[in-house]
C-alpha cells in the first residue's frame, strides 16, 4: 500500500515500553521457532521507499521498516517486494517505466550483496537460496497499471519475477473496480480484466484481489481457474463498511477454492477508527479535486494538495494500536476459514510507521509468533500462517501455469 495521506502521519500518544513488556509473553521459543519456520511476508513496500530515498538495505537501514540485519533478527525468508504504481503514474503513462526500474533497483540490491539477498523465481527453489541466511526476494506488483492495454506485458514481468499482481489499487483502471473508488467504472472486472486473469493463470503469476471492490472479487473467484491470493487485507468484520477490507464472504469463497488470506499489520486497516478516517479521506479526496477542477475552470487559485493533506493528519490523529489488533484479525479469520487459509502481508514500509507497537519492522516476527504462541497455537499451525499457507497457493498457481 502507497497512499500519500499516510505520509508522514503522526501516532496519538508515544509507544509504552511498559504495556509491551507487560504484554508479551517470554520470547525465547518464539525466537527459535522465527528461525526455524520458513516466514513469508507478502507485503514490503521497499522498492518504492528506494526510489524515494535510497538506502543500502543489506546494511542496517534505520529509516526503512525491512533491512538484512533486521530480515535476519526477525527469522524472514521470503519478502515479496511491492511494486508499486499509482494512479496518476497510470495516468501519465509512466506505470510501465516506474514498475521497471523498482525491479532493477531491487535486482541491483541483491547483486551487490549475493550473501544476504537471492532472487527467488520458484518455491522450489526456496531451501537452497535462503541457506546460509540469505533473504529471498520475490516481486509482488501493486497495481495491475504496468500492464496498460498489452496482455503480452505480463508474460514480460512473469519473465522479470512478478508472482502476483494486485489488479487495481486506490482507483479504477484498465482491469478492475478498486474498493476505494465512490464511483465504480466497470462492476467489477472489465472485459480486459477477464482476459487479464485468465492470462496470469497462463504464465503462472498470483491473482491478488487486496484493493479491489466486492464485485471484482467475485468475477476474479468465476474467472480464475487456480486459488487466489488476497496479499494484504483485513477482516472487514472488524472495520464495518470499509470495502478494502475483505468481506466474511468474500473470505470464505476465497478459501473455498483453496485461496489464502494474507493479514496485514497496519493501522489503517485493524483499527476501525482508522480504518473510518481512511475512508473518509478518500471521499474528501474527491470532493477536493472536483474544487480543484472548478477553480481551474473559472480561471480561480487552486488548493495546495499539500495544504489539504495537512489540514486532514491534523484533524485525523492516528491512534496507537498493539499487536493484539492483530492477533485478533489471526483469531477471527482462522475460524472463519480455517487455518490452511491464513497468512501475513505486512505492508512494511507502505504505511509511514502506522504499525502496532510490537511489530514495528521485519525485525519483530517473534513478537508476532509469542503471541500466536499465547493463544493456544501449535507450533505446526503457526508455520502455516508464517508461510506455509502461501507457498502452498504459489506452488499450485505455478504447477497449473501452461508457458
Amino acid at each position: 500500500m502507497r497512499l500519500s495521506i499516510v505520509t508522514g502521519l503522526t501516532l496519538l500518544v508515544a509507544a509504552s515500553p511498559a504495556f509491551a513488556a507487560a504484554s508479551m509473553p517470554d520470547q525465547s521459543r518464539a525466537r527459535e521457532l522465527a528461525q526455524d519456520a520458513v516466514i513469508v511476508d507478502t507485503h514490503i513496500d521497499a522498492p518504492s521507499e528506494l526510489l524515494s530515498h535510497w538506502d543500502d538495505l543489506g546494511l542496517a537501514a534505520p529509516g526503512k521498516e525491512f533491512d538484512y540485519p533486521r530480515a535476519r533478527q526477525g527469522g524472514l525468508d521470503v519478502a515479496f517486494m511491492s511494486i508499486y504504481t499509482s494512479p496518476e503514474a497510470d495516468a501519465e503513462g509512466k506505470a510501465w517505466q516506474i514498475a521497471n526500474t523498482q525491479i532493477d533497483a531491487v535486482e541491483a540490491m541483491a547483486g551487490r550483496h549475493p550473501d544476504k539477498f537471492a532472487l527467488l523465481r520458484s518455491p522450489r527453489d526456496l531451501d537452497s537460496l535462503r541457506a546460509n541466511g540469505r533473504v529471498t526476494l520475490v516481486f509482488g506488483m501493486e497495481n495491475g497499471a504496468p500492464i496498460g492495454e498489452d496482455l503480452s506485458k505480463i508474460a514480460a514481468f512473469h519473465a522479470r519475477g512478478v508472482r502476483y499482481i494486485t489488479l487495481a489499487h486506490s482507483a479504477n483502471n484498465r482491469i478492475s473496480d478498486s474498493s476505494y473508488a465512490p464511483k465504480k467504472q466497470w462492476g467489477g472486472l472489465s472485459p480486459f480484466g477477464e482476459k487479464v486473469v485468465a492470462e496470469m493463470n497462463r504464465v503462472g503469476i498470483m491473482v491478488d484481489v487486496s484493493h479491489l471492490s466486492d464485485d471484482a472479487v467475485r468475477d476474479v473467484l468465476r474467472v480464475t481457474d487456480v486459488p487466489v491470493i488476497a496479499s494484504h487485507s483485513g477482516m472487514r468484520h472488524f472495520t464495518p463498511g470499509f470495502e478494502r477490507n475483505i468481506s466474511d464472504e468474500l473470505a470464505r469463497a476465497v478459501a473455498a477454492e483453496g485461496g489464502v488470506v494474507q493479514l496485514v499489520f497496519g493501522t489503517g486497516f485493524i483499527s476501525p477508527k482508522a480504518a473510518a478516517d481512511l475512508q473518509a479521506y478518500f471521499a474528501a479526496e474527491v470532493d477536493f479535486d472536483k474544487a480543484n477542477a472548478a477553480a481551474a475552470a473559472a480561471g480561480k487559485p487552486e488548493r495546495s494538495k499539500d495544504d489539504f493533506e495537512k489540514e486532514w493528519k491534523d484533524a485525523h490523529p492516528v491512534p496507537v494500536i498493539h499487536i493484539d489488533l492483530v492477533l485478533d484479525q489471526i483469531d477471527y479469520a482462522v475460524k472463519l476459514i480455517g487455518i490452511d487459509h491464513v497468512g501475513i502481508g505486512s505492508d512494511f514500509d507502505g504505511v509511514s510507521g502506522n504499525l502496532p507497537v510490537e511489530l514495528r519492522s521485519v525485525a519483530d516476527y517473534p513478537n508476532l509468533v509469542a503471541g500466536l504462541q499465547a493463544r493456544g497455537y501449535s507450533d505446526a499451525d503457526i508455520r502455516k500462517i508464517l508461510g506455509g499457507n502461501l507457498l502452498r497457493v504459489w506452488s499450485t498457481v505455478e504447477a497449473a501455469a501452461k508457458h
